[in-house]
């Protein structure tokens, strides 16, 4: 049976992840920062699925937190497979503004938390093949005004999957990052309890919606798939068509 690891896995785009792999028949263990009822909720349906759940609490950003995660998912056996999901949002502040707590705590999360788990998984599998996916988002090549610690983040973490996937091709170790667009999923709360907010950013998808974070789950889940097995250091974008309108206006 495989072992996932999906950080973030309370809700969103990494609740849904750890679903989609338990249906598909892997075991999975998540991480949650605060609210452990949502965890729960996630691992039950995880059981629903015929697999074993595990909720850890943990701070991706913190070393000894992400060593004491992989110990407890030891439990269940040994990861192979390590899905990033944990994250936080832009603070909507220009740089002048920006208080320097903000920003590292936004790079702490969404940059330092993947490496760490990361180096974590590697280590824990000890020259044995794996697979790592990054949640990253189209904003690790499409600024916006406001979100210098988001965007930072996001593009360090795509340099951060191609130089993994780079030193772990040897060892069978695939790297690969998932770039969504609009995903209605926590960090587009307004948006979903809004529905002139949705509807006027929706307006600005080519695809004329905003995604699923279901829809995520399953890039995810098949680049966690044997068939999936001659991609690495790549990051795809799933995001409806958006990107493709970044020169409008040029």
């Amino acid at each position: 049976m495989t072992l996932a690891v999906v950080t973030g896995g309370e809700s969103g785009i990494g609740a849904a992840c750890a679903i989609r792999l338990a249906k598909g028949g892997a075991d999975v263990v998540i991480t949650y920062h605060d609210d452990r009822k949502a965890a729960e909720g996630v691992i039950g349906e995880v059981e629903a699925a015929g697999c074993s759940g595990l909720a850890v609490q943990c701070d991706v950003s913190d070393e000894r937190g992400v060593i004491r995660l992989f110990d407890e998912a030891a439990q269940l056996g040994t990861a192979q497979w390590l899905v990033n999901s944990a994250g936080l949002n832009m603070s909507g502040k220009s740089v002048a503004e920006l208080d320097t707590k903000q920003f590292d705590q936004v790079i702490a999360t969404d940059l330092r938390g993947p490496f760490l788990t990361s180096r974590e998984l590697v280590r824990r599998l000890g020259g044995r093949p794996g697979r790592i996916v990054n949640i990253s988002s189209i904003h690790e090549f499409a600024p916006r005004a406001g979100g210098a610690d988001y965007d930072a983040a996001k593009g360090g973490l795509s340099q951060l999957t191609r130089t993994l996937a780079l030193e772990l091709a040897p060892q069978g170790i695939s790297v690969n990052s998932v770039a969504p667009g609009m995903i209605l999923a926590p960090m587009n709360e307004k948006a979903m309890n809004d529905p002139d907010e949705l509807r006027r950013r929706e307006k600005c998808i080519p695809w004329g919606r905003a995604g699923k974070p279901e829809e995520v789950a399953e890039l995810v889940a098949y680049l966690l798939s044997p068939e999936a097995d001659y991609i690495t250091g790549a990051s795809i974008v799933i995001d409806g068509g958006l990107s493709l309108t970044i020169a409008q206006g040029a």
